[in-house]
């Protein structure tokens, strides 16, 4: 299974690849006005690494903190 960017790569040149992407760039903003300030859509923040959240009990984080401290396999608990 091959994605656009690789079928790009193999039937374009580098110029082409680029000018292309930048119209679709400029489409984008032209019809849907593209990244605005308080629009909703976040900017991709490279290298930054997500946080998560969990909404737990007190009781249910502190099972979850031991059981990979411990290397529990899940799958194996719910088995047997």
């Amino acid at each position: 299974m091959k994605t656009n960017d690789d079928l790009m790569k193999e039937l374009l040149t580098p110029e082409e690849c680029a000018e292309i992407k930048a119209d679709v760039a400029a489409e984008i903003v032209r019809v849907r006005g593209g990244l605005r300030e308080n629009s909703g859509r976040k900017a991709i923040v490279t290298g930054k690494i997500l946080k998560f959240t969990k909404r737990l009990t007190e009781e249910e984080a502190r099972f979850i903190d031991y059981a990979r401290e411990h290397h529990i396999n899940y799958d194996d608990l719910m088995e047997g």
